[in-house]
């Protein structure tokens, strides 16, 4: 159970059986009456966001959940298959539970797959990842004083706009937290 005084960004608790993470916390002490602590909670299976207030010494309930790197191994109508990189167990997640991280996901790479009662809720990518072009209009020698970009399809499917100077076949480091365009690979 965590108290209202343990209640920090970040710590994961249950309400009505579902899963939150905690997004933010404001502690108030008013002139008058009680503390207070706002918060604000997301949840961790359809992403609703709601704000609750709890007075001094309520407490929530810690969540069920578990953290596991597992490595992404193929995708089959719909479905993506991870597997558990030290029991080597397989599991599918359905494609609506990706959500954004779908469009960064590639053979191979590691991700951390949340687990709630068991069942997976949800799937995160590295902050970086490094995809190859497979579409893009080459660039217009000279059109550079403005920094301009051009549209690039990446080999997952993603659309991210780059400079003018990379070319298909390059590949390019991706934030996945905003999807937009970093830097050259580093080979």
């Amino acid at each position: 159970m965590y108290s209202t005084n343990e209640f920090k960004k970040g710590i994961k608790v249950e309400i009505d059986g579902d899963p939150y993470i905690m997004v933010d916390n404001e502690f108030v002490k008013p002139g008058k009456g009680q503390a207070f602590n706002r918060v604000r909670l997301k949840n961790l299976i359809d992403g609703r966001v709601v704000d609750r207030t709890y007075k001094s010494g309520e407490k929530l309930k810690k969540a069920d959940v578990t953290e596991q790197a597992m490595q992404f191994l193929y995708e089959q109508t719909g479905e993506y298959h991870f597997m558990n990189t030290e029991t080597y167990e397989q599991i599918s997640i359905p494609k609506e539970k990706l959500g954004e991280a779908s469009k960064f996901i590639t053979e191979n790479l590691i991700c951390s797959v949340l687990f709630h009662n068991n069942l997976p809720i949800s799937v995160e990518v590295p902050n970086f990842v490094v995809l190859e072009i497979t579409y893009c209009e080459p660039g217009i020698r000279g059109d550079t004083a403005t920094g301009a970009t051009k549209p690039a399809t990446l080999s997952t499917g993603h659309v991210v706009q780059v400079p003018l100077f990379i070319e298909q076949g390059e590949r390019l480091k991706i934030d996945t937290r905003t999807g937009l365009y970093v830097e050259r690979a580093k080979e």
